[in-house]
């Protein structure tokens, strides 16, 4: 499983009341949050971001509360992968329940910069800013990882009978 998109950077600590305020709590439809996704950091966020472009953040990424929206938002929006320095423990989890992948890269999530052509490589864990040709390391996931994940998250893959 493979990915490559332009990639969109934050900074340290995102939470996830920046990534979906929580004034459009009312509803979980992955649509409607993709509509809400970044505004209170980055008002532009929805009109720039295209499918399949990568979201690169600092420490900390997906701190504050434990709800699901926040990755549902991230996904909804197009983005096909978010590498960060690290992520909330609930974040990550939250993430890969919903099939949203994620990697802890700090060397990768300091060099890379905003508007950079990234490919990421599931199977190895190589990330390659293919702006500027470098490479980096992160944990590859497992075989099951990427089956939850392709299949959409836990609820999809436990219902395709692969468990």
């Amino acid at each position: 499983m493979d990915v490559k998109g332009t990639v969109i950077k934050y900074g340290d600590n995102i939470d996830t009341d920046v990534i979906i305020p929580a004034r459009y709590l009312n509803t979980s439809l992955p649509e409607e949050l993709a509509k809400h996704c970044m505004e209170d950091i980055d008002t532009e966020f929805v009109n720039k971001v295209k499918n399949g472009d990568i979201m690169v953040g600092g420490a900390n990424f997906g701190c504050g509360s434990s709800r699901e929206h926040a990755p549902i938002a991230i996904k909804a929006s197009g983005i096909s992968c978010v590498i960060a320095e690290s992520f909330a423990r609930i974040f990550f989890r939250n993430s890969l329940n919903i099939g949203l992948p994620i990697l802890e890269c700090p060397e990768a999530a300091k060099a890379i910069n905003d508007g950079d052509t990234v490919s990421v490589n599931f199977d190895t864990g190589v990330i390659t800013n293919e702006s500027n040709g470098e490479s980096y390391q992160a944990t590859a996931f497992p075989q099951f990882m990427q089956e939850l994940i392709n299949a959409g998250g836990l609820v999809k893959y436990i219902s395709s009978g692969k468990m």
